[in-house]
């Protein structure tokens, strides 16, 4: 079983910060990658930021030059830090890690931006 947790989502103004952090924990084989999705109610799941095993990152363009995204391998950890953040960044934000030729989700964090 491998098992994602959150944290670090909660309730911010418009232009403030945030620091998504995610462990991994469980049987987990060589890790390909990891990142963040996020849900705005009524809309779908989309990418956020991603990072490779070989530390190959990639951003959604609508948070480019505002959020980074890091991981730790000793820890199996990846980490979100949301800056300028926009009422339009308002979503569940999941963790995700792929590994073994699967994916495993987190139960979501909850980021609230208001104007």
């Amino acid at each position: 079983q491998v098992q994602l947790v959150e944290s670090g989502g909660g309730l911010v103004q418009s232009g403030g910060s945030l620091r998504l952090s995610c462990a991994a924990s469980g049987s987990i084989f060589t890790i390909y990658a990891m990142g963040w999705y996020r849900q705005a109610p009524g809309k779908q799941r989309e990418l956020v930021a991603s990072v490779t095993n070989s530390d190959w990152k990639s951003y959604a363009d609508s948070v480019k030059g505002r959020f980074t995204i890091s991981r730790a391998d000793v820890k199996n950890s990846v980490f979100l830090q949301m800056n300028s953040l926009k009422s339009e960044d308002t979503a569940v934000y999941y963790c995700n890690l792929n590994a073994g030729g699967m994916d495993y989700w987190g139960k979501g964090a909850l980021v609230t931006v208001s104007s």
